[in-house]
């Protein structure tokens, strides 16, 4: 994307002017973005490897202000910041805390985030002096909690399987606690870990229906052997 004023009343971050709480419910204004290779799902776990050093600045006051960010997936150009590379992201994202950090290296940061709310982009986003991409958001509803359902529970069983041969191998792509009883929560820890196109996933990832995306998910696994009746 190319940085730059953005159309509509919200303004830049350069002289950027304040907006009127409660006037937009569920506005994020000038919420900082970090564009990754990688979709983040509300309830997920992202590890970073974070050296650059508008992230680390970013971290840095994440950790001292308990903010958060929005990760965005790319659609162009790479995570690490080169010179000139056109970079283009998708209009929604998931919102990101940072859980814990560590420093095993000097200028290295290893972080673990927890994912949030969805959200969607207002305007288009603009890049500042210090490198970070932001942009207007607007939080989206939380997934309404569904039972699995009887013609989904193969779904669920399988997924639990996973996670206890995962367990064996000494793997936790998942935080805890683990709801197999949530059709929402196993629609995304699926939905994280399948061999899909990067676009799918962030589909599946704004899906507002849990169930219908579970279902999506129960095709997939019926479909390459996965699960079966």
């Amino acid at each position: 994307m190319t940085p730059g004023d953005r159309p509509g009343p919200f303004p830049s971050d350069d002289g950027m002017a304040p907006t009127a709480p409660g006037l937009f419910p569920g506005l994020r204004p000038q919420l900082p973005l970090f564009p990754l290779g990688t979709v983040l799902f509300p309830g997920g776990l992202l590890p970073l490897r974070v050296f650059e050093v508008r992230y680390l600045d970013l971290i840095s006051a994440c950790l001292r202000s308990g903010e958060r960010f929005g990760v965005v997936a790319l659609v162009q150009g790479s995570e690490v910041r080169r010179d000139d590379e056109p970079v283009r992201f998708e209009p929604e994202g998931c919102l990101a805390e940072v859980m814990d950090c560590d420093s095993e290296q000097a200028g290295i940061l290893q972080v673990r985030c927890r994912g949030l709310e969805r959200f969607t982009l207002v305007g288009a986003p603009h890049q500042g002096h210090d490198g970070l991409w932001r942009a207007d958001a607007v939080l989206q509803a939380d997934d309404p909690a569904q039972p699995v359902g009887a013609e989904l529970q193969a779904c669920a069983a399988a997924l639990g399987r996973a996670i206890a041969t995962l367990a064996q191998r000494e793997q936790a792509p998942f935080l805890e606690p683990h709801r197999l009883d949530d059709a929402g929560w196993v629609a995304n820890r699926w939905s994280e870990i399948l061999p899909i196109p990067l676009a799918t996933r962030h589909k599946l990832m704004m899906l507002p229906d849990p169930v219908s995306r579970l279902r999506l998910v129960d095709g997939f696994l019926r479909r390459h052997g996965v699960i079966s009746d």
